[in-house]
């Protein structure tokens, strides 16, 4: 029914359950011409009279009666619904989508997320994984809340924020290839590449740095995997160029030779919003994690 007032049907329940005016003034801490009111509203906005005077007692009419049976559920339904809320309104539960590529996906975040989980055990957090552009796409939709991908992130309906550099590397397997010193594009020519597939921002990046050495590019194998190249440059089948995250500490690998490129190729990580979206408490304390992780990069 609508414009049904929570409020004049909870003073009704109170007057019928405390059988008088006075008593539920009282109870909810209003004056008893306030209650009065708000009964007759009540009665206007049904049409029938709910309430009528026994001695000294309210009494609910039968049409008042049938209404307090409605009135103490839909009082149980707003208690169920302000208490399944409440973990929301106090920042203690709250969802939050991230959308990344697979490499910051495995490299950069699963410590984030576990202090995360840690700190705020409610906190529902997915993650979707695909290419930069995607992810802007799933930003600018509201798909997802937050984008973790390779600048530039181009839209006036972004708020981006420049996070860290990451460096990219030749891989090279221990046995079979020796590469100099300096990596430049007319070394890595001569040999078999294995490289990320065309259409992504990190292969862009890697054909640019060969374009300004004056070299095209045709590699031997493109894949969609960073995990995959490593793979196959492990088993010998050429060089790869995968950003250095992918193989720091637990995740180098000792039958790969890591080296940086000449003249030094990076890309720029950047977290992006909607510059519209609102921040509830799980999303800013993701976002500030996200931050500090990016500061401890840096």
């Amino acid at each position: 029914m609508r414009g049904l007032n929570l409020d004049q049907l909870d003073t009704f329940k109170h007057v019928v359950e405390l059988g008088s005016f006075s008593a539920a003034a009282d109870r909810l801490d209003l004056t008893q011409p306030a209650v009065s009111l708000q009964i007759r509203q009540l009665e206007k906005r049904l049409g029938v009279r709910l309430i009528e005077r026994v001695g000294k007692r309210a009494a609910p009419t039968p049409a008042g009666t049938e209404l307090l049976l409605h009135a103490r559920r839909i009082a149980e339904a707003v208690a169920a619904t302000e208490e399944a809320l409440a973990p929301y309104a106090a920042g203690t539960m709250s969802r939050v989508r991230i959308g990344t590529g697979a490499t910051a996906c495995i490299h950069f975040l699963p410590p984030i997320l576990r202090e995360l989980r840690r700190q705020f055990p409610g906190l529902e957090i997915y993650v979707n994984t695909g290419n930069s552009p995607d992810v802007l796409k799933q930003v600018e939709e509201n798909t997802i809340d937050i984008g973790l991908v390779t600048l530039p992130a181009i839209g006036r309906m972004f708020d981006v924020t420049p996070m860290f550099d990451d460096e990219f590397v030749v891989l090279s397997p221990r046995k079979g290839i020796t590469l100099p010193k300096a990596v430049t594009p007319d070394v890595l020519i001569r040999h078999p590449i294995v490289l990320h597939e065309s259409g992504s921002q990190t292969r862009r990046i890697v054909d640019d740095w060969f374009a300004a050495g004056g070299f095209t590019v045709k590699p031997a194998m493109e894949l969609g995997s960073v995990e995959a190249i490593k793979e196959l440059v492990d088993a010998g089948l050429g060089c790869g160029i995968v950003p250095r995250m992918a193989v720091e500490g637990p995740y180098k690998s000792p039958n790969l030779v890591v080296q940086s490129l000449s003249p030094r190729l990076s890309r720029k990580i950047g977290l992006v919003l909607r510059r519209d979206k609102p921040l509830h408490k799980g999303l800013r304390e993701t976002v500030a994690a996200l931050r500090r992780a990016a500061r401890l990069r840096a």
